[in-house]
Order: structure tokens, then sequence, then C-alpha cells
């Protein structure tokens, strides 16, 4: 039997070259989990589901909402002000209003064309949902850009205390 001694480095010790080696080696360390998991959670909190996503060549985001004036409500309940979501949520909720009150009445205040007015706003949250998609798609590709930058691995090296070879191979 034999024992080799293989001195190791914390990633700062490391020399440019090597830096890059470990850097490389570990491109996919923050996202070989289920890293969308807190997006998910977020659409959950505002009454939607993503089925499913593609940040790359499909391009989509497949999310439903039961309730889209619901969903709108949490939005600007749960999302800050200045976030594309509640800027979306709030243009439904105005859009939404405006479909109500210029809708034709009769002489009791009732809806003249009910049906009109149902086929409007089903137009209206379909839109609301598909916009609202486009958005969970954007944080999407967001979250894994950054999880996916050389300031994020090198992050997580250093949060983990991970230690290399000279070479920058993970010991």
């Amino acid at each position: 039997m034999r024992t080799v001694h293989t001195p190791v480095y914390k990633f700062d010790e490391l020399s440019d070259a090597a830096k890059q080696t470990a850097i490389e080696k570990l491109y996919d360390i923050n996202v070989s989990f289920d890293w969308w998991d807190s997006i998910y959670d977020d659409a959950n909190t505002i009454g939607c589901k993503i089925k499913g996503f593609d940040t790359d060549r499909g391009s989509y985001c497949d999310l439903r909402c039961d309730d889209a004036h619901e969903t709108a409500r949490l939005i600007m309940e749960n999302h800050g002000s200045k976030c594309d979501t509640c800027k979306l949520a709030a243009q439904y909720c105005k859009d939404r209003e405006k479909i109500i009150e210029e809708a034709e009445r009769d002489e009791d205040g009732e809806l003249a064309d009910e049906y009109a007015v149902d086929k409007l706003l089903d137009e209206l949250n379909a839109e609301f949902q598909r916009a609202l998609g486009e958005e969970y798609l954007s944080m999407l590709r967001q979250e894994y850009e950054y999880l996916t930058s050389e300031e994020a691995i090198i992050e997580t090296i250093e949060a983990n205390e991970y230690e290399f070879t000279e070479d920058g191979k993970m010991f």
C-alpha cells in the first residue's frame, strides 16, 4: 500500500487558469437540481400553476390560472408595484373594468348581451394568462442565466468551501 499526499487549494488560492478550469467543470453546479422551484412556488401564490417550460428553442411557459381576476388581485397584493407582473395585473383590471362598464344595459340595468360580455372577458383572461406566462418565462430565463454565470458558480464554490487540486479539479 502506498499513501499519496495531494496538496489542495481553496478557490481563491488557484491560478487564474485553474480558476477558469474549476468554473468550467462546475458550470451546472447550480442547475443540477430543481432550480425552478422558487418560481413555481411564486406562481402558486398567485393562484397559477406552471405545467412546464422551455427556456431554449421551444421558448414557452405553460402557465395555467383558474381565475384571472383573482390572480390579478393576488399579484397586486404580493408582488412589488414596480414589477412587470404587477403592471400587467393592473392593466388587466383596468381593461376588465372597462369591458364591464361599457357593456350595453337594458332598461333594468342588466347586461343586454351577456354572451358578448363573457366572450370579451374570456378573451381578456386568455390574453392576460398568455402575457403572464411570458413574464414567468422571462423570470425562468433570468434565473437560469444567473445560476450558470461565473459569479453564481464562484459564490457556490466559496460558500461550500470546495477544495481543488493545483490544476483546478475538485478534490
